[in-house]
């Protein structure tokens, strides 16, 4: 076994996270310098777990929620960012396990990491459910900083079809925003605990980019 090959080919493979762009962001057509790649949506929703656990009593293991969201979009190498609209989430986690199974390769630990991705997946344990709100709430975050750079142009002609998705036009009719209406569905659909909800909230209320 050479361990050297492992960790460099597991490297070189998740490196290519950091040139593939969040499909929401292109979607939307995200205008700006520099849109949100897979990679930076890792270390931002890592940097707010810390954040949440700071300031919120959750009885969570830190440290393994980190580490599973290190590696909970790690299927994205090979299946690429594929959103509710592009199909059921049954479907893309089947994939998901299957695209896990070949990255992970000859590594010694597969198992163990490939069983923090399937408990990220279940959504049972206080990591899980703590990690998963997370996840869905960066997104929302990122979105509101987007909107608030007037990132994206609802009268564009190339977002008019993304416009008459299912319940995307009353949400936007609802909240008056681009961000309102997506933080909205995420309340919606995402089940967040009292303590996410709030801070879905002021998100979607106040100005939040301060530089």
């Amino acid at each position: 076994m050479n361990k050297e090959k492992n960790v460099v080919d597991f490297y070189v493979l998740c490196n290519k996270l950091k040139n593939i762009i969040r499909t929401g962001w292109k979607a939307w057509n995200v205008k700006s310098e520099r849109v949100e790649s897979i990679a930076e949506h890792i270390y931002g929703v890592q940097m707010l777990a810390i954040a949440i656990w700071s300031e919120y009593k959750y009885n969570v293991d830190l440290k393994k929620v980190i580490l599973m969201l290190s590696v909970h979009e790690m299927e994205e190498i090979l299946i690429g960012d594929l959103s509710p609209f592009d199909m059921d989430e049954k479907t893309k986690e089947e994939k998901g396990h299957k695209a896990v199974e070949k990255i992970l390769g000859n590594l010694v630990k597969k198992n163990e990491i490939k069983n923090l991705i399937f408990e990220f997946d279940e959504r049972k344990t206080p990591e899980a459910i703590f990690a998963y709100q997370c996840d869905k709430l960066e997104c929302d975050i990122q979105c509101k900083l987007y909107d608030e750079q007037n990132c994206v142009n609802l009268d564009a002609p190339e977002n008019k079809n993304v416009i008459k998705l299912d319940g995307v036009a009353d949400l936007l009719k609802e909240t008056g925003s681009w961000s309102g209406a997506w933080i909205k569905f995420g309340q919606k659909t995402h089940h967040y605990d009292k303590n996410f909800l709030n801070i879905s909230n002021y998100v979607m209320k106040e100005k939040i980019n301060k530089s």
